[in-house]
């Protein structure tokens, strides 16, 4: 939020509604947990079969454990992503095009 402090004082300038602002960072928080949860569920998929493939050990990929681990990822972002949103979206367009 620090960083783009100019930038939401120039959409809210502009017209931008609190919720508009609440909305791209939640939107964002919610993409970078979902491509993350992603990466760890291919990643996980794909060390499974490496150490089932190397140590001919049997693995099995639940799907409950895959679908459990990308909701938990999914809400870990909307958590942390949340205070940001609100933060943001409370900034006064004069205060927020002032920032440096």
């Amino acid at each position: 939020v620090t960083e783009r402090t100019r930038e939401i004082g120039i959409r809210m300038a502009i017209g931008a509604r609190r919720i508009h602002i609440m909305l791209q960072f939640l939107v964002e928080a919610m993409l970078l947990s979902a491509m993350g949860g992603l990466a760890g569920i291919v990643l996980g998929i794909l060390i499974s079969k490496l150490i089932s493939a190397l140590a001919e050990w049997p693995t099995l990929v639940s799907p409950v454990a895959v679908a459990g681990g990308f909701i938990f990822s999914a809400a870990v972002g909307v958590f942390f992503g949340y205070y940001p949103a609100r933060k943001a979206s409370l900034l006064h367009p004069i205060d927020a095009l002032r920032y440096e």
